[in-house]
């Protein structure tokens, strides 16, 4: 049995459910990296701005490097039937950390290599952690295509899977890189209600809903809260839409099954929590890294759009949070909701807020109630 065939197979024990081989060489797709981070489309994510030469060429990663090892491990998760005063969590984030669980793995894998290969085996494993251009090493390997929303699509699995890496010095057997199936299909492209797709194959990340609920630090862009509906961390969207993921399957490593907390939460709970409830409802999640300030902020946008009167009480206690991001987003979802307790308690907060941010945020949704009033005065007339 060769040696890339022992290598998979022990992957595919390990609970990986895709594995291709390619060689370790320069990136031609690193170009259009550059060009993409230079648009300004990576937004505050600064670090991809990082290590450009080695993201171009994996061998500066591990001086000597013959093959990139691409592994793939599923995890989609059925999505609960949600109402407007529930938030969604992309599924990826409903279970454990896939950070710690890809690693440990990969940790075993690596072992094994070291076992069977000789312990004189160079190389390097990375799960989100490097400069790594995984999706163009994933299709050379053979794992799926770069599609137009930018996930890397398998015809068989979809794309609700996480990509890994092991960069050896190792000589193994390549596969054959993924073609791409999109054809003329723009589903993706059309379901985005942020826009964040400037053409076929490109995001925009500073319009995306993941990266304004997760990356961004600051105020999301008023213009973009709506189309953010009751995403309250990540997105799914354009992943929901592709043909290619018409049927997929719940993923087997139970570590990513939803917990019963994070599948179909309420925002009125989630907008109560103070540090102590956030840190033990998210401990060992993805959903932690925007912190309390930042998660809040989301499901502050998301009562706003809900549309649900029945939140402007908790709203309104929650125009005291500690955070100026948070008072500053739950002044705007008052505004959103409108009616007179909404309009007396921001009138009533913006005598005593000190923060310029949330005073602004204040005076706008004050000035929506006086566009309202002005407009039904006017068609009383």
């Amino acid at each position: 049995m060769s040696l890339t065939t022992q290598i998979r197979r022990k992957a595919r024990d390990l609970g990986f459910t895709a594995i291709g081989f390619t060689p370790a060489t320069p990136l031609a797709g690193a170009q259009f990296y550059a060009h993409w981070v230079a648009m300004g489309y990576a937004g505050q994510m600064h670090y991809l701005e990082k290590y450009l030469d080695k993201r171009e060429d994996p061998r500066k990663l591990v001086p000597g490097a013959r093959t990139a090892i691409c592994l793939g491990m599923d995890y989609y998760q059925p999505s609960p039937e949600t109402d407007p005063l529930h938030g969604q969590i992309a599924c990826y984030a409903r279970g454990d950390d896939y950070h710690e669980v890809i690693k440990k793995r990969l940790a075993e894998l690596w072992g094994f290599m070291l076992e069977t290969a000789g312990a004189d085996t160079q190389g390097r494993y990375f799960v989100d952690t490097a400069p790594v251009l995984e999706r163009e090493l994933a299709q050379r390997a053979g794992l799926g295509w770069w599609g137009k929303n930018t996930c890397l699509i398998d015809k068989r699995r979809g794309s609700y899977f996480f990509l890994a890496e092991i960069i050896t010095d190792l000589e193994l057997d390549y596969d054959e890189p993924a073609p791409d199936h999109c054809g003329t299909c723009t589903r993706c492209l059309d379901a985005c209600p942020t826009d964040a797709f400037p053409e076929p194959y490109v995001l925009d990340a500073t319009r995306c809903i993941s990266y304004l609920s997760i990356e961004l630090k600051e105020s999301i862009p008023r213009d973009l809260r709506q189309g953010m509906g009751n995403w309250i961390f990540g997105c799914d969207i354009c992943q929901q839409v592709c043909p290619w993921n018409r049927k997929p399957e719940p993923a087997p490593e139970p570590s990513y099954k939803s917990r019963p907390t994070l599948d179909n939460p309420s925002l009125l709970d989630l907008i109560q929590l103070d540090h102590d409830a956030f840190n033990d409802l998210f401990r060992r999640n993805p959903a932690k890294r925007p912190k309390r300030k930042g998660f809040l902020r989301n499901v502050a946008v998301a009562l706003g759009n809900s549309g649900a009167q029945e939140a402007i009480p908790v709203l309104i206690a929650a125009l005291d949070d500690e955070e100026p991001l948070v008072r500053a987003h739950v002044a705007w979802a008052l505004g959103q909701l409108g009616g007179n307790e909404a309009r007396e308690a921001l009138v009533k907060r913006l005598t005593t807020e000190e923060e310029a941010e949330v005073r602004v945020e204040l005076e706008e949704a004050l000035t929506i109630f006086h566009n309202i009033r002005k407009t039904l005065t006017t068609t009383k007339v």
